[in-house]
């Protein structure tokens, strides 16, 4: 079909009712926004080139998406001045009125197909800007690598933000590489029936007070956020041998969430000692695309197989404890353990590769399903995005804030980390109905990485006098 490119099948299945979904991402700016000069600025940049961002969401005769490309994209159509109405007496601050305002988004505000499905919001008061992506569109590092290729660095104008790089492995011997390709086999295989079950079961974990299920993902929606020092997580991983950023991160939701369900926990129930809570995390199947390809890649006649949806998910067990003998580092420890596993299998893969058959098989509406019920079946969604380890601006205006979440899924909790500038900051997306103090629950993940910090300083000091 001429000037038309088929929709991948991940795309395909973010298409669905069941699985429809927006990705929001935040821009807090220093300076009072101007609404023309944010529209030179899009114009003239790599976003305005870029194929997808130009096409519109077409269907054949048979029900197949296609994108189709427009000769023109009118910015007003995609650029809106938003102005927020709530009541000063119940919100007190900016960032509880951007966060207002994306909660509401991500049940109330799809996009429309009779326009390639991307917009700009400009909360003019609050100096914020939110883009909006349909996840057909691509997924979280492909959209980031789009948006920082149209900012540029505070202290250095001319240049592109940087990401950090990825630490190549050591070598290692042969017996090891047999050991850990026998131990891929196994696990791969473990987590894929593992996962198969939970898609085609519907028995699903034991229902705790952030359960979600069928039908939440249109239940109202409030949001919160966590905020970490990367120098925290930094001293917290290095307490730890061979961690990572990652490790710390699902440490401190295991160690938050087990302080939150405690909270919660009705004096006569049943004690929580040891239960299982699991989550969907997202991982990355490609090398992370340096943000200086994207030139390249827009030039292209046809979209490379590294832009697009290119992710597969895993599932991510964590278990309750009240008490890990005092030391909090415990809860990075078992994360790393869990997290070393799943990274040895093929799991991620697996889901991809999945998906992409069911899809060619079943089609898009039974896929759609089959995921839904993955959804359902567990309790969270935890994806962490790398990224600019120094300050950007966009347009000229530097950014103090730079975050991402999505539109509702049928999870209760669902949480996006994003790093920028020596900080992470994680959008804790609820349901409101079934965690009603998102501000408490960001805070007990807050103060659990306060705590493995003073732990691994005391750890490392003793290493230094022993």
């Amino acid at each position: 079909m001429e000037g038309k490119e088929p929709v991948t099948p991940l795309g395909r299945l973010f298409l669905q009712e069941e699985t429809n979904n927006v990705i929001n991402c935040l821009m807090v700016v220093k300076n009072p926004i101007n609404i023309e000069s944010i529209k030179t600025e899009i114009k003239n940049s790599l976003l305005i080139q870029h194929p997808r961002f130009r096409s519109v969401l077409v269907r054949n005769n048979n029900g197949i998406e296609y994108w189709k490309r427009t000769q023109n994209v009118n910015l007003d159509d995609h650029i809106f001045l938003s102005h927020v109405k709530y009541p000063p007496n119940n919100i007190s601050s900016a960032d509880e009125i951007v966060n207002e305002y994306l909660a509401d988004l991500a049940v109330s505000s799809p996009l429309s197909v009779d326009k390639p499905l991307w917009e700009i919001h400009v909360l003019k008061d609050q100096n914020a800007l939110v883009w909006r992506f349909h996840h057909a569109l691509g997924d979280g590092v492909s959209l980031m690598s789009l948006i920082l290729a149209i900012c540029r660095k505070v202290d250095q104008p001319d240049q592109l933000p940087t990401i950090p790089k990825s630490v190549k492995k050591n070598k290692r011997s042969f017996r090891e590489n047999i050991w850990e390709l026998v131990m891929t086999i196994l696990l791969s295989f473990v987590y894929a029936v593992e996962l198969l079950l939970t898609c085609l079961c519907s028995k699903r974990e034991a229902k705790t007070s952030i359960s979600g299920g069928s039908g939440v993902e249109l239940w109202p929606r409030k949001l919160a956020t966590a905020r970490f020092k990367i120098e925290d997580m930094k001293s917290v991983k290095n307490a730890v041998l061979n961690a990572t950023i990652n490790d710390v991160l699902f440490g401190v939701i295991a160690a938050g969430l087990s302080r939150y369900l405690d909270y919660h926990q009705p004096s006569d129930s049943k004690p929580l000692e040891g239960l299982r809570i699991t989550g969907l995390g997202m991982v990355n199947l490609r090398k992370q695309p340096g943000i200086q390809d994207m030139s390249a890649l827009v030039k292209s006649k046809s979209l490379s197989s590294s832009w697009g949806n290119k992710f597969g998910f895993i599932l991510l067990p964590i278990y309750y404890h009240k008490n890990v003998d005092d030391n909090p580092i415990q809860y990075v420890k078992r994360a790393k353990a869990m997290l070393d596993k799943k990274k040895l299998s093929l799991e991620a893969y697996f889901s991809y590769a999945n998906t992409s058959l069911l899809m060619s098989l079943l089609g898009p509406k039974a896929s759609a399903l089959l995921t839904y019920r993955v959804f359902c079946n567990t309790s969270f969604t935890i994806s962490n995005i790398v990224g600019p380890e120094e300050e950007i601006m966009f347009g000229g205006n530097p950014l103090t804030a730079f975050n991402v979440t999505s539109s509702s899924l049928p999870h209760a909790l669902t949480m996006h980390m994003l790093s920028y500038a020596g900080k992470a900051e994680m959008q804790i997306l609820v349901a409101k109905d079934i965690i009603p103090d998102p501000q408490f629950l960001a805070k007990c993940f807050e103060d659990a990485l306060l705590e493995m910090k003073d732990a691994s300083t005391d750890i490392i000091q003793t290493q230094y006098t022993s």
